[in-house]
């Protein structure tokens, strides 16, 4: 059996380890790419990759980037921040049908901005908001829709986790991912308060109008909302201006949030315990998803698949964009079953050269694949956002939830179609970046 074929080979096996096994991925691409370098390589080969891989990931400097910002968002959770943006965007939006889901839309968006991961402002925003949502009578199909679909916000908006893991796997610049992100998120925060709009014209009982607030309540600004702006004006500018690096940025996101804590007493001992804990929990988890995944890209690298992968798409007389669309299609449908995280450490070895070949920009191609991978997290039968929400609110069932985000589904999927149309969307502000360099 050739090298390629053991590539496909180690392949399947590692899809067949995850989806009915049920090993956990990092494992599974570890387990199945040591065995795929075995066969193809040997024993002095694996024994080489397996034994540096690890050392070598975890002490890699490049990699701090991922508990910096980590760390910030689970300090932002803990210092209940998402509260107070809630409440600034409720006072203005909350007095028009559907106003607390449009809110929550923003909200999602700007707590994104600081927390970079979906389930963890999924299940923030679901127990600020549905609270208030149900004492003005909104139907829990709007409410834990839109907390789902808002919540996947989270991988979009920077500081993203998934940018990071992206920029890592493709080597592209982390800093052009988090800038472009930023249009396409408000975009898709946008086009989902316009299809919020719609729904409660077609059913009012959907989402009525909520309470009024005097104008001087209005411009009432509490700390946690400054806090926010804050943290999104100096990891973004920072960035773009060329004043941080993303480690960097992260590092002092997560101080001023740990200052801002404690000056308001919204941080203690047991919160910031809580927030170490969580931090060095989610990030063991990461790494050991990458160090799995860069054993199994050795073990593609060796069997030669993507380079004959990339050979026979530049042989193929078809449209570039017709296999831009399959490509997308199959991460929406990978979407469907796995968890953003491993979908990009497994898929982005074997697609990544073959978009560079087909002369597609990857920070763009980042943007588009984020997107679709959003659109299968809110998806049956394993939407992990939508599994995420219904842990919060067991006294809603969980297909009641999917079929709430179903409209929002088909809101990104328009919006996906304006970013392929439109790769200025994703890139004018990583062109502007570059340009001022």
């Amino acid at each position: 059996m050739d090298n390629v074929s053991l590539g496909i080979l180690f392949t399947v096996i590692l899809m067949v380890l995850i989806l009915l096994l049920k090993i956990p991925v990092g494992l599974a691409m570890a387990l199945s790419g040591a065995a795929g370098i075995y066969f193809i390589a040997g024993p002095k080969a694996l024994f080489n990759i397996v034994s540096n891989v690890p050392f070598t990931t975890s002490s890699d400097y490049v990699f701090t980037v991922i508990p910096m910002f980590v760390l910030m968002g689970w300090l932002a959770a803990e210092s209940q921040i998402s509260t107070d943006m809630f409440i600034i965007v409720n006072k203005w939006l909350g007095r028009i049908r559907g106003g607390l889901a449009m809110a929550v839309s923003l909200a999602c968006a700007a707590f994104g901005a600081v927390c970079g991961d979906s389930i963890t402002t999924a299940v923030t925003m679901t127990s600020i908001a549905l609270p208030e949502m149900r004492k003005n009578n909104y139907k829990d199909r709007l409410s834990t829709g839109i907390l789902a679909a808002g919540g996947n916000l989270g991988f979009l908006i920077p500081p993203s986790i998934a940018f990071i893991i992206y920029g890592i796997i493709t080597e592209t610049s982390i800093g052009h991912l988090f800038i472009a992100g930023v249009l396409p998120g408000i975009m898709i925060a946008v086009a989902f308060c316009l299809a919020i709009y719609v729904i409660c014209r077609i059913d009012p009982q959907a989402g009525p109008a909520g309470k009024r607030y005097p104008v001087r309540e209005m411009i009432k600004i509490p700390g946690g909302a400054w806090l926010m702006i804050a943290l999104a004006v100096m990891v973004l500018g920072g960035i773009y201006a060329g004043v941080f690096t993303p480690t960097e940025a992260g590092g002092c996101g997560a101080f001023i949030t740990l200052v801002f804590g404690l000056a308001t007493r919204r941080l203690n001992r047991k919160r910031i315990a809580g927030s170490l804990i969580n931090t060095a929990r989610t990030t063991g988890m990461i790494f050991i998803l990458i160090i799995g995944a860069i054993i199994f890209s050795r073990m593609l690298a060796l069997s030669t698949l993507p380079f004959v992968i990339t050979d026979v798409i530049a042989d193929m007389v078809i449209n570039r964009y017709i296999i831009l669309a399959l490509i997308l299609i199959v991460f929406i449908i990978l979407g469907f079953f796995l968890d953003i995280m491993s979908i990009l450490l497994i898929m982005l070895p074997v697609m990544s050269p073959v978009v560079s070949s087909l002369g597609f920009d990857l920070v763009w191609f980042g943007v588009l694949v984020v997107v679709t991978v959003m659109m299968g997290q809110i998806s049956p039968p394993v939407g992990i956002v939508v599994f995420a929400v219904n842990g919060v609110v067991k006294d809603v069932p969980l297909m009641e939830i999917f079929k709430g985000a179903t409209p929002f589904f088909f809101v990104m999927a328009i919006c996906l179609v304006i970013l392929v149309a439109f790769p200025i969307i994703s890139l004018l502000l990583p062109n502007l970046m570059m340009a001022a360099k």
